[in-house]
């Protein structure tokens, strides 16, 4: 199979189980989830525990480990050497009640980092949000260590913590060492580092109900990665790069990643020459034209543009909305 050309490579979702899930992600995939609360869809993932796998044309089946394996100059071009794992993690999270208070650590604090794992920066775009929808991240000015971890003690942790009510279309940046949590309804897509490593500061005293327990908290770990700098954060002001033929906006630019948000009803172009990119339609729909073939695309749908691949054009059906992800271009991963 090695002389496959690369093409446009769409995923299947990778279903979680979370206690402060809901149902909600039916909307956004726009197929029936599996029993029970589904708070998270991996839909780019090459993790050994949920291996993201090719759900089109005739590289179906394959792991997106192995393409990284068979095909790394095709599939991450200047990329191509930089990493031993797809180095992003993306997902869509249905936070129907609140996610713990919780901070991931940054890359520099290998302390805390097990082995082949690393830090996690992440950023949010919200896709649905009630009324009474919060995003808490960031403390409150002023607040110590002793503090913080006096008040996961007694409960009282959402008192220094700044927060928001959440509109659709809201970006927010989340760096790692920034405490937050979200939830009471709010529906959201995420990139991230390919990391695993969340401690825990505050879980609202929710119980399990597959255990019939509380889970874990890792509240001293979670003290010491704090990053007591960082102040309360607010939704980012998206930069608009263009106007036609779609309206492109920039809301994220990170050493990690950089996110796009493209919409439009007319044909616009896609994807970098020799520099994988990442697509997820959040809303529309309409084809991927690469070459001489056409690959649909729809709401939740998530598509990787090889490196090989290079620019092409999506032509909508409808007005389309799609979120151009890229990778980070530095340090080995």
């Amino acid at each position: 199979m090695t002389h496959v050309p690369l093409y446009p490579l769409r995923f299947e979702p990778i279903y979680q189980y979370r206690v402060w899930g809901g149902r909600r992600l039916e909307n956004i995939l726009d197929m029936p989830l599996p029993e029970g609360p589904i708070g998270e869809a991996w839909i780019l993932s090459d993790r050994n525990d949920h291996p993201s796998v090719v759900a089109n044309g005739e590289l179906k089946g394959l792991s997106l480990s192995q393409l990284m394996l068979m095909w790394p100059a095709a599939l991450l071009g200047d990329a191509a050497g930089l990493y031993t794992r797809f180095p992003l993690l993306l997902k869509f999270l249905d936070a129907r009640e609140r996610l713990s208070v919780q901070v991931h650590p940054s890359d520099a604090q290998t302390r805390y980092i097990p082995r082949g794992e690393h830090g996690k920066t992440e950023a949010w775009v919200v896709l649905e949000a009630d009324p009474k929808s919060m995003i808490r991240a960031g403390l409150v000015p002023g607040t110590t260590p002793e503090a913080l971890k006096q008040a996961a003690e007694d409960g009282t942790v959402e008192h220094l913590l700044s927060g928001f009510v959440p509109k659709i279309g809201d970006g927010v940046f989340i760096p790692a060492g920034t405490v937050h949590t979200l939830g009471e309804g709010v529906v959201v897509f995420e990139v991230q580092e390919n990391s695993d490593v969340t401690f825990r500061l505050f879980d609202w005293d929710q119980v399990d109900p597959k255990t019939g327990k509380r889970r874990a908290l890792q509240v001293e770990q979670a003290i010491a990665c704090v990053d007591y700098s960082k102040g309360p954060v607010t939704p980012v002001l998206p930069v608009v790069e263009t106007e036609t033929p779609c309206l492109r906006e920039r809301l994220f630019d990170c050493e990690h990643f950089g996110l796009w948000r493209l919409s439009g009803s007319s044909p616009f172009m896609v994807g970098a020459m020799n520099k994988a990119r990442v697509l997820v339609c959040v809303a529309g729909g309409g084809q991927i034209k690469h070459e001489i073939a056409d690959y649909p695309v729809r709401k939740g749908d998530v598509t990787l543009l090889p490196a090989a691949v290079g620019s092409c054009f999506i032509e909508p059906t409808e007005s389309v909305t799609v979120l151009e992800i890229s990778l980070p271009e530095g340090a080995f991963r």
